[in-house]
């Protein structure tokens, strides 16, 4: 594997021969090359489909000159806070703040500010207010619409009422990228992007927009706090790209929140696709005398088999920030992956995990979910597993031998959580016994 790193600075567009970015990302994390950190893998789908992109890991807020070290892009910005909310990565539960952060080099504190979405938007919208400026991630996807911050322990209005920003990404963006991309570079504005799935933006009407649910808005919900579990009950009913309606909310500085539905679930090709595109899987060169990136160190050998979640457990925003229909890669894509694992000079056999939020989840629900979304009014799995749930782990059984049986693994481990209520919704219990008896620690 001889893959090369995205540019992080002059000299690496200088050495590509390239003069100006087509569009230039700005991360609140540390770069790490690898397909489970979402700065990446943007990136890597905008390479492929033939841009010059390159990455401003954690510029310094204090100083905008940080944010110009690339100079400005033709197309647009594109800027996440990270793979964790930056107010996460700063506090406990306890609001307390952390000693470490994980996805700064040598675990160092202070290396983002608070709310480094929303910080580095209002910077980038001052220094270049023509650039369509595009916002995704966690920490946008769901602060899209009015939420309540934990951390500040206030309601705060949506991140794009306050940022300033264009466009947000709502949930997984490969698809909603590709389609800004090549609309952008076609020379159309910002008001051409406001038709894309899987995507929110501001507006002071609503004169364009037909067939939606309304949400409580901002100040309604500040005078009565139940608006806010209202709100969320229409988002969660809404979040199915098969029949969810476009959403809009009154939020702060007068304007609405427009959500289109969700982007489509990505087929087995698409997700092969995204997963196989040329990272190399490791930290930036220029973090290794910090002593590298510790959020590397868990998933640098594991394997995403699938994403999306039917589970619907209520602790959890898997389901709202990748759906309830499982998406899975193919077999091939994934021992190409393994292989690839395989030959990394510090791999010593062991493949930390292969899954996704649900590692038992290899395909959809029941066979209506790719024709008709997942049910609107009924969970899949609770308070009982449905009679139509399709609960067959033959493919994974089958995934996991594959893997155990290459040259140079040792063990494959399942660290990604487990329903065990599916598992026993099969007749067959074999994958119980070949779980216990291959892939857990003890």
């Amino acid at each position: 594997m001889n893959n090369k790193f995205l540019p992080v600075c002059k000299e690496d567009m200088a050495e590509r021969g390239w003069e100006q970015l087509d569009f230039l990302f700005i991360s609140g994390d540390a770069y790490v090359d690898h397909p489970s950190f979402a700065p990446a893998v943007i990136c890597r789908v905008l390479e492929a489909a033939g841009y010059k992109v390159a990455i401003l890991p954690q510029p310094d807020w204090r100083d905008t000159q940080s944010f110009q070290s690339m100079g400005k892009p033709r197309l647009g910005v594109l800027i996440c806070g990270g793979n964790l909310d930056s107010m996460l990565c700063h506090y406990t539960a306890a609001r307390k703040p952390r000693k470490e952060d994980k996805y700064s080099p040598g675990k160092e504190m202070g290396k983002r500010p608070d709310h480094a979405t929303l910080v580095y938007t209002k910077i980038v919208k001052k220094l270049w207010p023509d650039l369509p400026v595009i916002v995704g991630g966690i920490e946008a996807s769901l602060r899209r619409f009015a939420h309540y911050d934990y951390w500040e322990d206030k309601l705060l209005p949506s991140i794009l009422t306050e940022s300033g920003a264009d466009l947000l990404v709502c949930g997984m963006g490969e698809t909603q990228i590709r389609e800004i991309a090549d609309y952008l570079a076609g020379g159309a504005s910002g008001e051409d992007l406001h038709y894309i799935r899987g995507t929110a933006y501001a507006s002071e009407s609503l004169d364009h927009v037909e067939d939606y649910v309304e949400l409580p808005g901002y100040d309604a919900i500040r005078n009565d706090k139940k608006m806010l579990a209202d709100a969320y009950r229409l988002q969660h009913e809404n979040v199915d790209p098969f029949y969810g309606k476009i959403l809009v909310q009154k939020n702060s500085h007068n304007l609405y929140i427009v959500q289109n539905p969700a982007a489509m679930p990505l087929t087995e090709e698409e997700m092969d696709a995204v997963y196989d595109l040329p990272y190399t899987r490791q930290w930036h060169p220029m973090y290794d005398k910090a002593g590298g990136i510790a959020a590397l160190e868990e998933v640098k050998f594991s394997i995403v088999s699938c994403r999306g979640c039917f589970g619907s457990c209520s602790f959890c925003a898997i389901h709202a920030h990748q759906g309830r229909i499982i998406q899975a890669r193919s077999h091939a894509s994934i021992l190409k992956e393994a292989k690839e694992m395989i030959q990394l000079p510090d791999f010593k056999g062991y493949i930390n995990d292969v899954g996704g939020p649900t590692a038992n989840f290899r395909h959809p629900a029941c066979k209506k979910q790719l024709k008709a979304g997942a049910c609107k009014d009924r969970q899949c799995l609770f308070p009982k597993p449905c009679p139509a749930i399709d609960a067959d782990h033959s493919d994974y059984i089958k995934l996991l031998r594959e893997l155990r049986a290459l040259p140079g693994v040792k063990k494959v481990f399942i660290r990604s959580g487990i329903r065990y209520d599916y598992l026993l919704a099969e007749k067959k219990q074999q994958f119980l016994d070949e779980l216990c008896r291959y892939h857990v620690s003890g």
